[in-house]
């Protein structure tokens, strides 16, 4: 029973419940900041397509869960000045956001409503996004990103406050014979003061350091006896598994602790807020790092993963439990906020491009010159989403 319970449909249902939540956060960052800054927001929806189910609450925004669960949006009053022939007034357009970014639908039939356009009332123009200012407009966007950062460092505050955090002590507990370490000259009971002038604090921090490496040399300080000794290693190639027991290759030092030193670790609320911020904080560089390693070819594209593999870890990650699950929740939504800040037409970046240049130029790019803009973006984003999906089938 439980293995079938841990099979496809619990892996499902943990997907679709790590995107409903990643995806409300970061939409709840567009909706609260708009209606804020006065923009009336008609629609927030979970998924995309034909509703499922929802209401509408009395400031006229229906909430709703949508057929397709790939993302969401709201959807913004007044994104674009245009009439569409229905009584009420000024048809309401989208700023919509999902995992691939902030789009917006408000140039679906432009000769149409040019034929329709007229000019929106002063009651109309307040709680038009279009008509806020470019503060306002860059505040509605970047709180998006903004909130999937802030959800996960209070996600890590919260369990170090509580669950802890695994401390070991940085000493070598034993050498793999043959490995990089092996060759260096670090034996047993070595301290590792430092690796690539990272201070290390316990032995967790240097895995995560070695792991975002190329196979460059790295000077590693280690204490012997008293003395500080500095040397040279260069990490091998090996075959491993990651946190959750799939196949993974890594450059590794060949170094192993003794476990003895282990503990479970809980902090006060001052210290786990700046241990959470720095969690955050390396989740981001080692995405940029490993992002540039691609780019730069020293790295396989093996990493990169799209949908199937997000389902994948997952239904993994809840399998080992709420802890894991929530904090790769907490990971996936710094991912997502990070992505969505990207300079691309079609994300939140592609915007706040759009924003700055209309500050500098004082008036804003062409209709022709931001919908070239956006195909760009489409293409792009299209692009990358085929290939993280075929990555993701030919890694299964």
């Amino acid at each position: 029973m439980l293995e079938q319970l841990f099979g496809v449909p619990f892996t499902l249902l943990s997907f679709v419940l790590t995107l409903t939540v990643v995806v409300f956060v970061h939409e709840f960052g567009h909706f609260i900041i708009a209606r804020r800054n006065g923009v009336h927001c008609s629609a927030f929806s979970i998924g995309f397509g034909p509703e499922l189910f929802g209401y509408t609450d009395k400031h006229g925004t229906r909430w709703k869960f949508s057929l397709i669960p790939l993302g969401g949006y709201v959807k913004m009053f007044g994104e674009a000045e245009t009439m569409q022939a229905i009584e009420g007034g000024a048809e309401p357009t989208a700023i919509e956001g999902s995992p691939d970014g902030t789009k917006s639908e408000g140039n679906k039939d432009k000769k149409a409503v040019a034929r329709q356009e007229r000019e929106l009332t002063p009651e109309e123009q307040k709680i038009s996004f279009k008509h806020k200012t470019i503060a306002q407009r860059a505040a509605i966007v970047f709180a998006g990103p903004a909130i999937n950062f802030l959800f996960a460092i209070g996600v890590f505050w919260i369990m170090f406050m509580t669950v802890g955090r695994p401390v070991t002590e940085p000493v070598v507990g034993q050498v793999v014979e043959g490995s990089a370490a092996a060759a260096a000259g670090v034996l047993a009971h070595d301290r590792i003061i430092s690796v690539n002038g990272n201070a290390i604090g316990r032995f967790e921090d240097i895995q995560g350091i070695v792991q975002l490496n190329d196979g460059s040399a790295m000077a590693v300080v280690i204490n012997r006896d008293g003395r500080d000794q500095n040397l040279s290693i260069t990490p091998r190639m090996s075959a491993q598994e990651d946190a959750f027991g799939n196949p993974s290759k890594r450059y590794l030092l060949g170094i192993a602790s003794s476990g003895e030193t282990s503990r479970i670790v809980t902090s006060n609320p001052i210290e786990a807020l700046r241990i959470s911020v720095r969690q955050t904080y390396d989740v981001v560089e080692g995405t940029f790092v490993a992002m540039g390693q691609i780019i730069a070819g020293t790295r396989g594209t093996e990493d990169l993963g799209g949908p199937i593999k997000i389902a994948k870890y997952s239904g993994q990650a809840a399998k080992n439990g709420g802890v894991q699950f929530i904090a790769f929740m907490a990971i996936l939504s710094i991912n997502l906020g990070l992505i969505n800040l990207f300079p691309v037409p079609m994300l939140d970046g592609g915007h706040l491009l759009f924003y700055a240049i209309e500050a500098v130029r004082g008036r804003p790019l062409s209709e022709r010159a931001q919908e070239w803009g956006l195909r760009v973006g489409l293409a792009l984003v299209g692009a990358l989403m085929i290939f993280v999906t075929w990555n993701d089938i030919a890694h299964l």
